[in-house]
């Protein structure tokens, strides 16, 4: 399918959003603010699939589990699905507290052209960090938006610094996180598994415990971040339970306890019988890995598009409440009909333009097999499990991405550690270096300096080319120009979608004026 066809698609979905959201409110005053909100709210629910959607599939197509195809099935699928059936039918209008609705006085006005300007900033911004190849956070994009709308509505004093200061340590505590947690549960994959003599025996004992491990943080990721909505109606059912608005961590840690043990207990027989007949290798260890995989993608994806439909979907809400009700609140419903232009709006995102960024994650930043992608899926629900509870601000794609480089750089310090591993042009020279000092040591006993000042020279330019060579296999582990340009891209994610924000904030209140 050409970028033409995909484009002309796009549109197509963001023209049949505006013609409902016309049917709906385009007769009433302002209404056709809510048709412009739309548009903008699937155009953002398009970016998210395009370009967030890639960290809970990428891992599995990079490492030859799913092929894109199949990756983009099952996200399109149980991201729609999470977004419909465990969405949140509440969503706060003043995303994550970062303004006042001070902001905005008495008029419901300035609120429908901040929250519009924060999706269309957010949404460009996405666009554009998904051309750019760099994976980035879209809880961040829609902050960075509302903090521009807001700001430019009320001033610099509607902000809440605190906040703020919260989401710039995410930049730093989500990757860091994600990324030693993957590296220890590789590490633990080779050092009990890859590095033992009898390999499938070690896989045996191992295999069905780490996969356990995995589904016990899944169910409790599950519980805690995709079941909101759901909890309240089963507190509500059941009058014994406690009524909270979403199910505590204990709840949430038993129900893990126990899909964990479960799990085990089928996947154990079933381990013990596939490794019958295989050979004792790591490819064929790497095999009992695609199954976990897979299942890791589809629940991932769910988990995302329930936990996160709200991105798209928040301000469009929040921008339908503020029509019908002619006042700013702080907490709006969200309809059915908003809630359908997420889920479905991701799924299309992801379909179209989804490949792009799920081919980034997977094979362009390192290189990754059924092991090292298990580890980053194991990575990424214990970290946001883990992130919860402490009340730690993280970012599930600088989680994902960042266990993608704890895994490249776990590679690249234990295959340093030895030389056997490196390739024969670097082994030579290596020698070579050491032999020309060597020489330059019996030259300098010897008291010959006119040979010595040859040798200092070729010394330098023979460490040079070691250095040279070195940094070139390090590349082949983790790709250090990816990195740059994907921290690059977090850092201003949301001074980029402020000013955006702000400037189309200007031009809304200077037309509709």
């Amino acid at each position: 399918m050409n970028n033409t066809l995909k484009m002309m698609l796009g549109a197509g979905f963001a023209v049949a959003v505006a013609f409902y959201a016309n049917s709906v409110m385009g007769q009433v005053t302002h209404g056709g603010f809510l048709v412009l909100a739309a548009v903008f709210g699937a155009y953002m629910a398009m970016n998210i699939g395009a370009n967030d959607v890639a960290n809970n599939v990428g891992p599995a197509v990079g490492s030859g589990a799913l092929t894109i195809g199949g990756a983009v099935f099952i996200a399109s699928i149980f991201e729609a699905g999470g977004a419909l059936i465990a969405g949140g039918d509440v969503v706060g209008t003043i995303k994550k507290g970062i303004i006042s609705p001070d902001a905005f006085g008495n008029d419901p006005m300035l609120f429908v052209y901040g929250m519009s300007a924060a999706l269309l900033a957010a949404a460009l911004w996405l666009n554009l960090a998904t051309w750019l190849k760099a994976p980035v956070s879209t809880t961040h994009s829609i902050v960075g938006g509302v903090l521009g709308g807001g700001i430019a509505a009320g001033g610099f004093a509607i902000v809440s610094w605190g906040t703020m200061g919260k989401i710039a340590a995410s930049w730093v505590i989500s990757p860091v996180l994600g990324g030693v947690i993957a590296a220890i549960f590789l590490y633990v994959i080779k050092s009990q598994i890859i590095y033992k003599e009898d390999r499938l025996t070690a896989a045996k004992r191992v295999v069905p415990a780490l996969v356990a491990i995995m589904s016990a943080a899944f169910v409790t990721y599950l519980t805690l971040k995709g079941f909101k909505h759901i909890w309240g109606t089963i507190t509500e059912l059941l009058s014994f339970l406690p009524q909270t608005k979403k199910p505590p961590f204990s709840v949430a840690l038993i129900l893990g306890v126990i899909g964990g043990v479960i799990t085990f207990l089928i996947v154990k027989p079933r381990v013990a019988k596939k490794v019958v007949g295989l050979e004792n290798t790591r490819e064929a260890v790497n095999m009992l890995f695609t199954i976990p995989l897979i299942f890791a993608a589809a629940l991932l994806s769910f988990a995302h598009g329930a936990n996160d439909v709200a991105n798209a979907v928040g301000p469009l809400a929040a921008v339908n409440d503020a029509l019908t009700t002619l006042a700013v609140s702080e907490k709006a419903a969200i309809p059915l009909w908003v809630m359908v232009v997420g889920g479905v709006g991701i799924s299309v995102g992801l379909a179209l333009f989804g490949p792009r960024l799920i081919r980034t994650v997977g094979s362009e930043i390192t290189e990754l097999d059924q092991m090292r992608a298990f580890s980053i899926m194991m990575a990424a629900a214990i970290t946001v499990v883990i992130a919860s509870q402490l009340g730690l601000p993280v970012s599930s794609t600088h989680i994902a991405v960042g266990a993608v480089f704890g895994v490249g750089f776990l590679r690249e310090w234990l295959d340093s550690k030895d030389m056997s591993v490196k390739q024969e042009k670097l082994h030579t020279e290596v020698e070579q270096h050491n032999a020309l000092k060597a020489e330059l040591a019996e030259l300098k006993a010897a008291g010959d300096y006119k040979r010595q000042v040859e040798l200092i020279e070729a010394v330098k330019v023979q460490k040079k080319k070691v250095k040279s060579l070195k940094r070139a296999l390090r590349e082949n582990y983790v790709k250090r120009g990816m990195v740059k340009k994907i921290v690059a891209a977090w850092v201003i994610t949301v001074p980029a979608a402020a000013g955006l924000s702000a400037i189309i904030f200007f031009i809304l209140k200077g037309v509709a004026s």
